[in-house]
């Protein structure tokens, strides 16, 4: 029985995964079909709609983490993917709020586990968060890295020489070692990384219980005749950390013009960034944030954005 590879893509919330995932499909053989299962805490799906446009077979697990309220549906996806599509290879995104010990656990479980190849699990991180004591102990955050047999820090441009210092320092340090251990710009992890193998799972490894991550998650969509105004956007993305008190993570897809469709990410920080998109369905905008009373405000002001309908 031929078994289908599949790799779990793991980070926390603005870490870089799909920039990463983006470059994978940009690099992966020519004559093989792929796969990717986008899993986002939201109920509506933005890496999904970004990842349509790179040559793969995509498909959505929205509402929740593979590792708890979504668990049933991860089996039947993968199923009915393989059967119908028939890939070379399937990637899982997880949610950045997903335990991810415990989709690897869901991947090898029988009958599942029997037609899948489980090979490397990459946990991308932020090396300035890796490198903070407050984040590593965040019992999410800890369980992703420890998983990891690829441990590929992102965004290097935007970390000083002595961040990265520390972050290979301490990521050297872990244990169990990983496979590797990388630094990468603009997501150009190497598609080789793939097929390295998974580290066996631990004997004695207790079950991880769903996570209260304390987030709570809203989401627009506006239809494909709508437009936005660029600056608009850009000024209610500026100030999302006043509006949005304990604002986690904002991404959006957005129409700004007859022909120019924005993928727009939001990261802690205050870092933002846009780029082009081959979607055209929608236009789609979503935050996480603790649960508050922003909601209709937002929606005012994404109202107020609309530049016009084409």
């Amino acid at each position: 029985m031929n078994k289908t590879p599949i790799n779990l893509f793991t980070g926390f919330l603005g870490a870089g995964k799909t920039t990463a995932l983006l470059h994978l499909l940009a690099h992966k053989p020519a004559d093989e079909v792929w796969a990717v299962i986008v899993n986002e805490f939201g109920e509506i799906g933005i890496d999904g709609a970004v990842l349509s446009g790179g040559g793969a077979e995509v498909r959505e697990i929205a509402g929740g983490c593979l590792c708890c309220a979504t668990g049933p549906q991860l089996p039947v996806t993968l199923v009915k993917l393989i059967r119908e599509k028939r890939p070379h290879r399937v990637l899982i995104e997880a949610s950045g709020l997903a335990h991810a010990s415990n989709v690897v656990d869901e991947l090898r479980r029988p009958p599942l586990g029997e037609a899948l190849d489980i090979q490397a699990s990459i946990t991308v991180v932020d090396p300035r968060q890796f490198i903070d004591a407050n984040y590593r102990r965040h019992p999410i955050y800890r369980d992703q890295i420890e998983l990891a047999d690829v441990l590929a820090a992102s965004k290097a441009d935007l970390a000083d020489a002595a961040t990265l210092a520390a972050f290979q320092e301490q990521a050297q340090a872990l244990f169990p070692p990983k496979a590797r251990i990388e630094v990468m710009q603009h997501g150009q992890l190497d598609p080789a990384w793939l097929s390295l193998p998974a580290r066996p799972a631990a004997r004695y490894r207790p079950k991880l219980a769903p996570a209260d991550s304390g987030m709570s998650s809203a989401g627009w969509t506006f239809a494909s005749e709508v437009v936005f105004d660029l600056e608009r956007v850009g000024a209610l993305l500026r100030t999302l950390p006043q509006r949005v008190p304990g604002l986690a993570r904002a991404k959006a897809v957005l129409r700004m013009g007859p022909h120019d469709w924005l993928w727009f990410n939001w990261v802690a920080g205050g870092e933002w960034a846009a780029t082009q998109v081959a979607w055209r369905r929608d236009s789609r905008f979503e935050l996480i944030a603790p649960p508050g009373d922003w909601a209709a405000e937002i929606e005012a002001e994404l109202g107020r954005a609309i530049a016009a309908v084409a």
